[in-house]
């Protein structure tokens, strides 16, 4: 008779079934009986704060589609992972989260390390979150976690786990889970795909706003990329990027890109004027920012929006909503929307601002422009450039440009290792602001550790450049607190292992990014700007 397997052992099983056996991780007293138990084939990777982990995990995901095991600790450390979660949760990321627990008997006691209302913890952030009530039902937790997280809309769940669960036997039925499956048919019903294709036949002049699910569902498979790009031609639509875009979702070369969508009521209704009939996909409609007062459409112009996530159908305050697979919808409208026959003509992209007291940001991305080739992924977390960069970086393929979907600082570091570990063909290029570097310094470790391929360029200017524009936009220029002096990034990063210089001037600046390009390993650049 074959011996009884632990909970560990069917839990592990399962794990390798969904191909989860690279963990993302800090350590604590109540995750080791889990981590020790494992089998060689697990990869843990180190990070050395919670919030990093987490960044490093969404990297990782982003770049596989694939779901991502996040090991913390407690609830300490969960808490430490909220910000990098925040992130998760409107990116749509499948992470799951597996929390340690005090041993089950003294959690009631609120014991040291204990994790109270452990399935409270992460809400509203997380899809599903729970601690089992029994040691044998962890594993079909776990299996229930995975498939929530990879079930659209995709998103992070959180497990809990008392940590002498573990050595607990488990069901013989266990080795059902590693068989199961969920499968969403959401195809677009024929009626709507009617209704839709003829609004956008009969609109004088329409416009597409295109989300990050288009480019999710394009780095699984690239024909949507190629379908959404006809949609356009076919239609002769402007196409906009929806505000603060956390992907890429159309070429930034094609002659039909309008750019990024300013994150605004007045300003998104201001870009869409004399459009009739707008076509939202796979984004919501919309996440603003600034505070503009104002009317969100001018009148006559009709909204129609396609997403995989019922919340953002619902909570949307105008358009008519239809919840459908978006790739699938996609696929759909560019083979039966009525080919207008219209090209337009090629884009041009805007020259760099420059300024006589040194390099400015946007001389930054003309570099960066200057050497873009399908070996490079770019992850953006200079909150200065955001609605410049997809508008002069050459992007033309899926799962190349990501952004922090909420805004949560401490994206740029982590994701960008995490990116890099999922794609060691790649070169990934981090520009990251200083202010926001601070929150994620710590991925260097990893970096560094690991051997990525990254380059980090530090946006230096001195300060929180994005909040000192809201306060002139707010009328109150006098805050503290935004001017962050002399930072030693350079020290920093090779205190970390990881190669690093210094420029003040374009010239520098191209001449050290094409070097750090060739690198074999992690490179930062602390790029001074005015």
């Amino acid at each position: 008779m074959a011996e009884k397997q632990t909970v560990l052992e069917a839990s592990a099983d399962l794990l390798r079934a969904h191909g989860m056996t690279t963990i993302f991780g800090n350590p604590g007293s109540n995750e080791l009986p889990f981590l020790a138990g494992l089998g060689p084939d697990f990869d843990f990777v180190l990070g050395l704060h919670e919030q990093v982990v987490v960044g490093m995990a969404e990297g990782y995901a982003r770049a596989t589609g694939r779901p991502v095991l996040v090991n913390l600790h407690a609830a300490s450390g969960t808490g430490n992972a909220m910000g990098a979660l925040t992130n998760a949760r409107y990116a749509h990321i499948p992470l799951v989260l597996l929390a340690g627990q005090q041993v089950r008997r003294t959690v009631g006691q609120q014991a040291m390390l204990a994790n109270v209302d452990a399935g409270m913890l992460t809400s509203p952030l997380t899809k599903y979150a729970h601690e089992p009530l029994a040691a044998a039902d962890v594993p079909r937790t776990l299996s229930q976690a995975v498939l929530e997280a990879t079930t659209h809309p995709q998103g992070p769940v959180y497990v809990s786990v008392p940590l002498d669960d573990w050595a607990e036997p488990a069901l013989s039925d266990d080795a059902l889970l590693s068989h199961r499956s969920v499968s969403t048919a959401g195809a677009l019903p024929e009626h709507l795909a009617e209704e839709l294709i003829a609004a956008i036949d009969g609109a004088q002049n329409p416009a597409l706003v295109l989300g990050p699910q288009i480019d999710a569902a394009a780095v699984a498979d690239p024909a949507v990329l190629d379908s959404v790009v006809r949609l356009a031609e076919h239609a002769d639509a402007a196409v906009y990027v929806a505000p603060s875009p956390p992907r890429g979702p159309f070429p930034t070369t094609h002659p039909n890109f309008a750019g990024v969508m300013v994150p605004g009521i007045d300003s998104v209704r201001r870009q869409l004027s004399g459009h009739d009939a707008v076509f939202v996909l796979g984004a919501p409609v919309f996440r603003y920012h600034r505070w503009e007062p104002g009317d969100y459409l001018d009148a006559g112009t009709s909204v129609w929006h396609v997403t995989q996530d019922p919340s953002e159908a619902t909570r949307a305050p105008f358009g008519r909503a239809v919840i459908a697979d978006v790739a699938a919808a996609i696929t759909v409208l560019a083979n039966k929307v009525r080919d207008r026959g219209s090209r337009r003509p090629k884009r041009e992209l805007p020259a760099a601002r420059t300024s006589t007291e040194g390099m400015t940001g946007t001389e930054i991305l003309e570099v960066l422009n200057q050497h873009v080739h399908d070996g490079v992924v770019y992850v953006n977390e200079t909150t200065t450039l955001d609605l410049e960069y997809l508008e002069r970086i050459a992007i033309d393929q899926p799962g190349r440009y990501h952004f922090p979907a909420s805004g949560g600082l401490g994206f740029g570091l982590p994701a960008a290792v995490g990116i890099a570990l999922a794609s060691p063909e790649s070169t990934v290029v981090a520009t990251v602001g200083d202010g926001s570097a601070n929150y994620g310094i710590t991925a260097l470790y990893t970096a560094a550790q690991r051997g990525t391929r990254t380059v980090f360029v530090i946006v230096n200017n001195s300060g929180y450049g994005a909040l000192a524009g809201f306060a002139r936009r707010m009328g109150v220029p006098d805050v503290p607190g935004l001017t962050l002096g002399e930072i030693d990034f350079v020290a920093l990063a090779q205190g970390y292992g990881v190669n690093a210089s210094r420029t003040t001037t374009r010239e520098e600046f191209m001449a050290t990014y094409r070097q750090a390009l060739q690198a074999e390993g992690p490179v930062l650049i602390d790029a001074r700007v005015v």
